[in-house]
């Protein structure tokens, strides 16, 4: 497949046109918001850097990792034992609903290019074992889901903080070299490098699941 036509399907994949209800969902990030810990460009950018490099989103890139590396190597014994493990991971309810969700969404409409290596995944995996069995190179693969994971969140403190579109893309900016960094160093990562040291946006997505008049699924 051409370079041109790689990049393509990443951009589709993970545009947020896309059908996986992500504009659904906060991450447990609604909860920090409410709870002050999250108000402006500086503490957005700090949560959201701090999930990228040492918390959920580093850990959704390994699993990218791992899924793609089995469905490259047409092993759909370890890309299923990958899948149950990132469903096992889940720290809260609404985490698991979740990435379930937006797996089975994406699952579903990438069926559009060929049939997925897969029929029911954790949205990390999802997006790993398609782009494996659809020749799409691993680091632009890690850098887009990255790069769609921070911009979904970023889109959700425009709505509840509410933040401007001029300090949400200063946000963006700022995250650029991070989603770089750990998507290099994700590409290079095994399972054994999964760890979450994002406690409290853990906690605060379990504390989503009583939150009062909430705006978002998780």
């Amino acid at each position: 497949m051409p370079t041109e036509a790689r990049l393509l399907r990443l951009l589709t994949w993970l545009s947020p046109a896309f059908p996986t209800g992500a504009f659904g969902f906060s991450h447990g990030l609604e909860t920090a918001i409410r709870d002050g810990a999250v108000d402006d460009t500086r503490s957005l950018t700090a949560w959201l850097a701090g999930l990228i490099e040492h918390g959920s989103a580093w850990s959704d890139a390994v699993l990218v990792k791992a899924a793609w590396t089995a469905s490259t190597a047409e092993d759909h014994a370890a890309l299923d034992d990958v899948a149950e493990l990132a469903e096992a991971l889940c720290p809260s309810l609404e985490r698991r609903r979740e990435t379930m969700a937006q797996g089975e969404a994406f699952l579903t409409a990438v069926a559009a290019w060929s049939p997925p290596p897969i029929v029911r995944a954790p949205y990390p995996v999802a997006l790993g074992a398609a782009a494996g069995a659809a020749g799409l190179p691993l680091e632009p693969a890690l850098a887009a889901w990255l790069h769609a994971f921070a911009s979904n969140l970023v889109s959700v403190a425009v709505r509840a903080v509410p933040l401007g579109q001029s300090d949400a893309l200063q946000v963006i900016a700022a995250l650029e070299p991070v989603i770089v960094r750990t998507a290099n160093r994700a590409a290079a990562s095994t399972l054994d490098d999964l760890g979450s040291a994002s406690v409290v946006s853990d906690i605060a997505s379990m504390r989503h699941e009583t939150l009062d008049g909430r705006l978002f699924g998780s």
